[in-house]
């Protein structure tokens, strides 16, 4: 053991020295392997970034929280079938609430009507369009995940009179009131006078797709008396313990086919969505995704593991006469071996070291360019890149250091 840590410490030397001595060689011969590192490293933070970005997404959507829909929350085959589907109306959250009342060991706490559609927000000459304009009720905030960033949500006795007040989005606010505050002003929607009340905090977008800030959110029976035309109902429903999420689930088909009136031969003609159910649609696409991009960018680690493949073979022909001296004043095959993996090792390890100090650089370059987009250099992925570097090491300069470990000595000292 003693022998070997010494013929490790001896290689680790020889290896600094040669590239000291070839230090324009060495450098060039990095670069392929910091390339790769870069490219792994910046993928692998871009994957992770999609991780957590999608992680918040979902969350938006919370766990413990049921959407009775017209529509799955997934590609379907015979769309026709759900098209003809009767709507989702917002009374049926009253018989949910009333027959879950009258069940002492429900799965299910309360069921939250919401009717959305899609209009323009206007506040003197400043407009937003396409905003998410929601129509629910105050228990709302019972399923909600957001935060407010100033005022409040619309109380119970707002909500039952159906008051002309809203809470909007952190967009919508920042569009039509970006050097004041928004509370108690009145904004126009469909044309109708609305007071601003609340203000939600930033959310975010959701997968990249469609901002979560633009929304404006309202007392429902106001919704009704403005936006009946072209609107979508759904009906959440918070579930008592996410762990029986399954058991919750089909309680609420059962108390659904009831509401809908539907006979036992009778199929579903409604939809119950989940976080879950979505996550599982999108996770196979995710997936492909960051295994795509980490097999395209590690083809430049193989690049540069073959580079160095290759100026190793090279040093072993330059060296030849040095190998047969020291096989000839009895070094063993093994020290040799050493000696070439530690030198193409060690090389691998300097360009990882660089590749990530550059891929941590670039990272903070575009975390301070696009802050919304969610970076993530973890400890995790520094490791894997220096394991990836020792491997790669280790990969290519086998091949070289088995050639260098098997020449005759005889041989060796004749070679000119």
């Amino acid at each position: 053991m003693k022998r070997f840590l010494c013929e490790l410490s001896e290689s680790w030397k020889i290896a600094v020295a040669q590239m000291r001595s070839n230090m324009t060689r060495s450098t060039l011969t990095a670069l392929g392997v910091i390339i790769g590192i870069v490219a792994v490293t910046l993928m692998g933070t871009a994957i992770g970034g999609i991780q957590v970005g999608f992680d918040k997404s979902m969350a938006i959507f919370g766990d413990d929280v049921l959407y009775v829909g017209q529509w799955p929350w997934k590609n379907v085959d015979d769309w026709w079938n759900y098209r003809d589907r009767k709507k989702i109306k917002t009374e049926y959250a009253e018989e949910l609430n009333r027959t879950i009342a009258m069940t002492p060991n429900s799965d299910l706490t309360i069921a939250i009507p919401t009717s959305s559609v899609y209009r323009s927000v206007k506040y003197t000459d400043s407009e937003v369009n396409n905003v998410l304009i929601r129509g629910t009720v105050s228990d709302y905030i019972i399923t909600s995940t957001f935060d407010f960033k100033e005022g409040r949500f619309f109380n119970e006795l707002e909500s039952r009179d159906g008051t002309n007040v809203c809470v909007i989005g952190y967009d919508v606010a920042d569009a039509l009131f970006p050097s004041a505050s928004p509370i108690n002003k009145v904004v126009l929607i469909n044309g109708q006078p609305f007071k601003v009340i609340g203000v939600i905090s930033r959310q975010g977008s959701f997968l990249g797709l469609f901002s979560l800030d633009s929304i404006v959110v309202m007392p429902l029976p106001a919704f009704q008396k403005y936006f009946t035309a072209k609107s979508e109902a759904e009906i959440l429903v918070k579930v008592k313990d996410k762990t029986k999420l399954d058991d919750a689930k089909d309680e609420l088909t059962g108390l659904m086919r009831r509401v809908r009136g539907l006979s036992p031969e009778k199929r579903d003609d409604f939809s119950i969505n989940e976080q879950q159910a979505l996550k599982s649609t999108l996770d196979p696409i995710k997936n492909s995704i960051a295994i795509a991009g980490l097999f395209i960018t590690g083809l430049s680690l193989f690049v540069g593991a073959i580079g160095i493949m290759n100026i190793t073979f090279v040093s072993v022909k330059e060296r030849t006469k040095e190998i047969g001296t020291r096989k000839a004043l009895g070094a063993r095959r093994r020290t040799v071996l050493l000696q070439f993996l530690i030198e193409s090792t060690a090389l691998c390890l300097l360009g990882g070291f660089i590749g990530l100090t550059v891929a941590y650089l670039m990272c903070f370059g575009i975390g301070k360019a696009f802050p919304s987009f969610p970076i993530h250099f973890s400890f995790e992925l520094v490791l894997a890149s220096i394991i990836v570097s020792v491997l790669t090491g280790l990969f290519s300069g086998f091949a070289p250091a088995w050639t260098a470990s098997r020449l005759d000595p005889v041989t060796a000292l004749r070679y000119e």
